[in-house]
């Protein structure tokens, strides 16, 4: 079906059909399911296809002049900062490592100037605050919907109260705006444990006693959850999705005000061949240090990147997996995911399947878009470094299985271009490494080295590199800090010029001590997920797996024991190699000491920030503070409220 026939045998001829009965599944647990729609979704060929003709008409003017700029600019920034870390390397002639340097060097450069483009230009459009290309009004009257709108939320090992409670939060969200009879909700479940799908169940039971939801919610158990989370959307899209114009997936800690789902709903009917529109859900609820900061560099920085993002990726934006509206029909008709051919981890089901579906609905000629300007749409980060570097292994792999598929036939260049930013975020975690290796390399060939003893005196590998070229390494040094922290400082800016934001995140001296609060504990943690990021790379390319556990949502903390089987070899490196180069040389120890002091003060640094009692005693002083805690939305309030009164269930 081409994008651009209308969908009204979808949106207007399907009649509403009552709940069936609760009947049995293939694992004798009951089900509350409507009559079943079917929707064919067929699988798609990476080796084959062609990019849809028509360009989308929702798609910006002079995009390419866009991305021309953003393009042009990053290699003029690169080719700049390059031509200078040459001529210092050529000083004393280029030799083999001066060669790995370079080479080094100028994808790190390139990679931080692309950040720092994006988040200029959403500087500028924060301040100009310019009509999106959906027409999409935060703040206008709320349009009624015409078609049908599912809103999933599938669940894989969950507190079952917890992931209730938001989704009656929705729920009820939903049915203020008057809307609700175009509303229907499904709880998806892919839980293995006995004890996890009994509480699901009554869990449920309970949530529709409580909202008198009988034919509007549902709940449905897989017995057989191949293909993760992929596979049980693409199960729903087949057995239901022909009911439903559009859809929308709410991850377990989801949670959006119906308002902003009715704005979708309407941007999608006024645009009929857009495919899937993005929102960028705010993280909250955040109650330990590291969670909080979480969110507050999100509130902060997030806005003025995804806007930059936003303006030059147009009508091939990427897709997050959720908190993203749908349409059926072109999700079914072209998300369809093969499986890859080989062995895991490279092999088997697509693990980060939003970005190939993404790729494949545009190539399909339907748009999608990144929608950064409308608020209503909410996640929660984890509540701890460890939680993270867990998760964080997971998307590892799926990105780094993205080199099967980026040269799949027929995609956008700009899709291609999502999955090689995906993977270069876990490469660059290794080349930083080795550009800090090879730059005390470098001294230490070129240096006539002197022992005396064990030592090295007078050894500076930062002496070394500033007697080369004293202005030009001043100047790559200020050129690189500047590029790295420019959006922070941006990102603070765009706050302080909005009054509510200012206000919200605790008025302009608490959040730039937020900045700064947040910025060393970045500091602190970045060698930590420089090797951690660097061994899943390692892991991946060996062959191992990384499975499929559930998050943890709330708690990060960790007993010690914990904390030592995690960090105790990475803290006791840290020491171990801080105290040897200083023995060697003081020089050498301050050249290493922006890695080593990371992983010596490792334990320490997460056990700080895995706690909620530094967190809680930073929220009362109103710092790393965002506004959704000083005046909190209504479905959040709301949400918060039901998990509390459900706590002791």
């Amino acid at each position: 079906m081409s994008p651009h026939v209308s969908t009204l045998g979808v949106t207007g001829a399907v009649a509403r059909t009552a709940p069936q009965a609760p009947q049995a599944s293939g694992a004798s647990v009951p089900a509350w399911l409507p009559a079943e729609s079917p929707l064919p979704m067929p699988r798609q060929s990476l080796r084959e296809g062609r990019l849809a003709a028509r360009r989308p008409s929702t798609s910006p003017p002079r995009i390419g002049l866009r991305r021309a700029a953003i393009v042009g600019a990053t290699a003029a920034m690169t080719a700049a900062a390059s031509m200078g870390m040459l001529q210092v390397l050529r000083v004393e002639g280029l030799s083999v490592l001066d060669l790995l340097l370079l080479a080094l060097f100028v994808p790190l450069f390139a990679w931080i100037a692309l950040s720092c483009l994006n988040a200029v230009v959403g500087f500028v459009l924060t301040l100009a605050r310019p009509r999106g290309p959906l027409d999409i009004d935060p703040h206008g009257p709320l349009p009624a919907p015409r078609t049908r709108t599912a809103l999933l939320m599938p669940v894989y090992h969950e507190d079952p109260a917890r992931i209730m409670a938001g989704l009656q939060a929705v729920y009820e969200s939903v049915a203020a705006t008057g809307h609700l009879e175009k509303f229907d909700f499904f709880v998806l479940s892919d839980s293995r444990r006995g004890e996890v799908v009994a509480a699901e169940v009554a869990q449920f039971r309970a949530l529709l006693e409580r909202t008198a939801g009988h034919g509007r919610l549902f709940y449905r158990r897989r017995s057989d959850n191949r293909g993760r989370k992929a596979g049980n959307i693409a199960d729903w899209v087949q057995r239901f999705g022909g009911a439903y114009a559009q859809f929308l997936i709410l991850d377990a800690d989801s949670v959006m005000s119906g308002q902003t789902l009715v704005r979708l709903v309407a941007a999608m009917e006024r645009h009929p061949d857009v495919g899937l529109v993005q929102t960028l859900p705010r993280v909250v609820n955040g109650n330990t240090l590291f969670a909080r900061m979480q969110q507050f560099g999100g509130r902060v920085y997030g806005p003025v990147i995804a806007r930059g993002v936003a303006w030059w990726h147009g009508a091939e934006g990427n897709y997050w997996g959720h908190n993203a509206m749908v349409r059926t029909r072109a999700f079914a008709e072209h998300a369809g995911l093969p499986e890859l051919p080989g062995r895991r981890p490279f092999g088997g089901h697509i693990l980060s399947h939003d970005f190939v579906e993404a790729a494949l609905m545009r190539r399909g000629g339907w748009a999608v878009h990144l929608v950064p300007e409308l608020d209503g749409s909410y996640e929660e980060g984890p509540p701890s470094l460890t939680d993270l570097l867990v998760r964080d292994r997971r998307w590892c792999q799926g990105n780094l299985q993205h080199s099967k598929v980026v040269g799949s036939a027929g995609l956008h260049w700009i899709s291609r271009t999502h999955m090689l930013v995906g993977i270069g975020h876990y490469l660059t975690a290794p080349m930083w490494a080795m550009l800090l290796l090879v730059g005390l390399a470098i001294p230490l060939y070129h240096t006539d080295l002197v022992w005396d003893g064990f030592r090295l005196p007078g050894f500076s590998p930062l002496a070394y590199w500033r007697e080369r070229d004293e202005a030009r390494v001043a100047w790559l040094f200020a050129a690189t800090m500047g590029v790295l922290f420019l959006p922070k400082v941006l990102g603070y800016l765009a706050m302080l010029a909005d009054p509510a934001e200012r206000r919200g995140c605790g008025g302009a001296l608490r959040a730039l001590a937020g900045v700064l609060i947040e910025s060393v504990l970045a500091a602190l943690m970045a060698p930590v997920v420089m090797y951690r990021q660097s061994r899943g790379v390692a892991e991946v390319l060996a062959g191992r797996d990384s499975g499929w556990e559930a998050q943890r949502r709330d708690d990060g903390t960790l007993p010690l024991s914990g904390l030592v089987q995690g960090y105790g070899g990475m803290t006791l490196f840290g020491v171990f190699m801080g105290a040897l180069a200083w023995a060697v040389s003081p020089g050498l120890a301050l050249w290493m000491s922006p890695v080593l002091l990371g992983m010596a003060l490792a334990i320490p640094t997460v056990a700080l920030t895995s706690a909620r009692g530094p967190g809680q005693w930073l929220r009362r002083h109103r710092v790393l503070c965002i506004p959704e805690e000083l005046e909190p939305p209504p479905v959040l309030r709301r949400a918060a409220a039901l998990r509390a009164a459900l706590a002791p269930a």
